[in-house]
């Protein structure tokens, strides 16, 4: 009943999305079954008229037949090639947009950091990408069968032994065809991994983002080696398997080929004894042959629609895969935040298989206030932001917002609630207009509120003076329509350039009730960086901010610190009385004060005033900025 399921959800996939081709094509799959049926009667016919001497016009009527189904049987198969590309284009489109519709109602990311998945989700789509192919497999399916029972009817009038025999033949492939099929689907999923690691290594040797690594360690060779190796190991898999069907189709070929050599010579016999006609020979042969091949397009249809409807399977796993995280059955509106963001003896792993990255964090962030999270890398910051985001769920715990649970909440309205800079910020091969406005998908054609968060974020000079302006193209992996006369206006923008795009498309979302700040100034020169947490520090004021950041100069006038050590808050309080407690941020802090007071013979007290100003926390900044990196302004 599954794959009779699956046939059925295919079909009405392609009924809804193109129902008139499907009509169509359904109509010329019947007439092409009765074609060669019909074909074969009127070659009877036709050498039994002239073989009996009859008329002209008794001759004339299955001639003229056998012209005009000859003549529709050849223009039937073009109509059908493309009424099927109409069909495969217009499901596809359709099956694609369920797809990643149902990628979009996921809630948090975990799906996607999960290898199982990911294999699964290259299958979905892989099937979601020419679903036609089931409705044909289904449809040739359909066909198969009518132009068989046709032939065996025809051929059974002649001899219902040799019928049978036929047949009997012809079962041995079909559940061949539909073993083979399900090893194929098995291997398929099984060297998806390797696949994806081939793709991997491509991508990098094809990638600007790592062209500069590749070029100056001289890695291409090594790259090349262990694509080509995945290559090779996908390869060999695909081979044993072809093999394997080369062997059993080659074995079933010689039985049919038999059967059908002793059926004719029965018949030529039959026909030396006057038990058939010259016509019952040609109509023997054509039923054979009809009848054989009907055998073979129906295994071959079984084949490929039980493997695609394996492949189909993982698209409508996909599909009907429910919430990633809890969805509430009432989700509330997240209130106005008025009180303040509690974690609550928050735990967090990724898995069971993983050890935890959070254990039994409390932190309260209050309303109109800042909190900075500093550590070690690892420690969890950019977890907790995660958890803030919902992105995850606390493994144990709770995250409240105003003391309402983050999981009573609707998660696209929390996050209509939140403005972020992201460590690892996205830089999108759009406009530079269009970069800033993703912030908020309500300014996007709105140049006014775009440019104003550029001026905020220090950019807008940069990017007015670009060839085209907004309007430029920030990569060069594509073209505008503007562009094809000129291909040299696209520009790639130096790492601290994104950075300050990334910080404008958040400060559309400014007036938002959370503003998450992780890294912002990490692609940054230290005078850049001064001037931005210098914004950063007016546009925080009176707001819930969550700042993240390893320059401890740059968090100090924060309203509360909070440092990060293995998963738990270690020390909590203003940057005085962290430094009055003399604990690990205290010793950070001095440690990274150190290096800007070198040569100086003066006390701990003048390293910390060195690192009061925003240069102590900035200098640094350069080292960071490779991640955000995307190459110099050009």
């Amino acid at each position: 009943m599954r794959p009779l399921a699956g046939v059925v959800r295919a079909t009405g996939l392609a009924w809804r999305a193109a129902p008139a081709a499907t009509t169509c094509y359904l109509a010329v799959t019947l007439l092409a079954t009765a074609f060669p049926i019909t074909i074969a009667w009127l070659t009877k016919a036709t050498l039994d008229s002239l073989v009996s001497s009859a008329s002209m016009a008794a001759v004339a009527v299955p001639v003229l037949g056998l012209a005009a189904a000859g003549l529709a049987n050849a223009v039937l198969p073009q109509a059908g090639q493309y009424l099927r590309a109409e069909i495969d284009r217009r499901v596809g489109l359709s099956a694609q947009d369920g797809l990643f519709t149902a990628l979009d109602r996921s809630i948090g990311i975990g799906r996607l950091e999960d290898p199982a998945y990911l294999d699964r989700l290259r299958l979905a789509q892989q099937s979601a990408g020419s679903p036609g192919q089931l409705v044909d497999s289904a449809f040739g399916l359909a066909r198969g069968a009518l132009t068989l029972a046709g032939f065996v009817g025809s051929l059974a009038l002649i001899n219902l032994y040799v019928t049978a025999v036929v047949l009997a033949a012809a079962v041995p492939a079909v559940l061949m065809a539909v073993r083979l099929s399900r090893r194929r689907a098995d291997m398929l999923l099984a060297i998806g991994p390797t696949e994806r690691r081939e793709f991997f290594y491509a991508d990098l040797l094809s990638s600007v983002d790592a062209a500069r690594e590749v070029r100056l360690f001289g890695l291409g060779t090594f790259l090349r080696g262990r694509m080509l190796a995945d290559r090779s190991a996908a390869n060999a898999a695909r081979r044993r398997l072809d093999r394997r069907e080369l062997a059993v189709q080659a074995t079933l070929a010689v039985l049919a080929a038999g059967v059908s050599g002793a059926g004719l010579a029965w018949t030529v016999f039959a026909a030396v004894r006057g038990q058939l006609t010259v016509g019952d020979v040609a109509m023997f042969v054509a039923a054979v042959a009809g009848v054989q091949g009907a055998l073979d397009t129906l295994v071959q249809a079984i084949a490929g629609a039980h493997q695609e409807l394996l492949l189909f399977g993982h698209y409508t796993a996909v599909v009907d895969a429910g919430p990633d995280l809890p969805a509430p059955a009432t989700p509330r509106e997240p209130p106005a935040l008025r009180h303040g963001i509690e974690l609550r003896d928050v735990w967090f792993r990724y898995s069971d298989e993983h050890p935890w990255v959070l254990r039994g964090v409390d932190l309260f962030l209050p309303a109109g206030r800042t909190m900075a999270l500093v550590g070690h890398n690892g420690s969890g910051k950019s977890t907790i932001v995660k958890l803030l985001c919902r992105f995850y769920d606390p493994t144990r715990g709770a995250i409240l917002w105003d003391g309402v649970d983050l999981r009573e909440l609707s998660p696209e309205r929390l996050r209509e609630r939140i403005g972020a800079v992201f460590q690892d910020f996205m830089a999108y091969d759009f406009s530079a207009s269009d970069n800033i406005a993703l912030g908020d998908l309500t300014a996007l054609g709105d140049r006014e509120r775009v440019e104003a968060a550029a001026r905020t974020a220090g950019v807008h000079e940069a990017l007015a003076g670009l060839p085209l302006g907004y309007d430029t193209l920030l990569t060069r992996m594509f073209l505008s329509e503007s562009d094809r006369a000129d291909t040299r206006t696209g520009v790639v923008l130096s790492g601290g350039q994104w950075q300050r795009v990334a910080l404008a498309r958040a400060f559309l979302r400014r007036s938002r009730d959370l503003m998450i700040l992780d890294e912002p100034s990490a692609g940054l020169d230290a005078e850049a960086e001064h001037e931005i947490h210098t914004r950063l520090r007016h546009i925080r004021s009176g707001r819930t901010s969550l700042l993240i950041s390893h320059r401890l100069g740059a968090v100090r006038d924060a309203d509360v610190i909070a440092l990060i050590e293995d998963g738990v808050v270690a020390e909590q309080g203003s940057h005085d009385e962290l430094m009055t407690a003399d604990g690990t941020y205290a010793r950070l802090f001095r440690l990274q004060a150190q290096g800007y007071a070198e040569g100086s013979a003066d006390s701990t007290a003048s390293m910390e005033s060195a690192a009061t100003t925003e240069s102590v926390a900035s200098v640094a900044s350069a080292s960071a900025s490779a991640s955000a990196s995307k190459g110099s302004l050009r």
